[in-house]
């Protein structure tokens, strides 16, 4: 299998990550400069991280089973069904996450 387009993939992720930090750094610097802190960009601070990937990682595991599945028991194309299945289940384990985040920090 040609491995090709991951050279511009990784050019353009490059390209972003490098312009991400160029911009983040200049919108710390205006805030410090205004005698304000960073915590705007802290709006998550008080739910761990590690639940986001705990929820995101089970939500890509249940994807590939029920690739698996769809798959195995449809007619429809082995990449059509993985992928598609983990890009679902990924994402439905995002949004849960974004709603337990939501609900503890309107506790707090």
């Amino acid at each position: 299998m040609d491995f090709e387009f991951l050279i511009g993939i990784a050019f353009f992720a490059a390209v972003y990550g490098i312009f991400h930090l160029y911009v983040r750094r200049k919108e710390r610097l205006a805030l410090i400069e205004k005698g304000q802190t960073a915590a705007i960009f802290n709006s998550e601070s008080n739910v761990s991280p590690s639940l986001k990937y705990g929820i995101f990682s089970i939500g890509i595991a249940i994807g590939f089973l029920l690739g698996e599945v769809l798959a195995q028991y449809t007619h429809m194309e082995e990449g059509v069904a993985y992928l598609s299945m983990i890009f679902l289940c990924g994402g439905i384990g995002l949004v849960t996450y974004y709603f337990i985040a939501r609900k503890h920090t309107r506790k707090e």
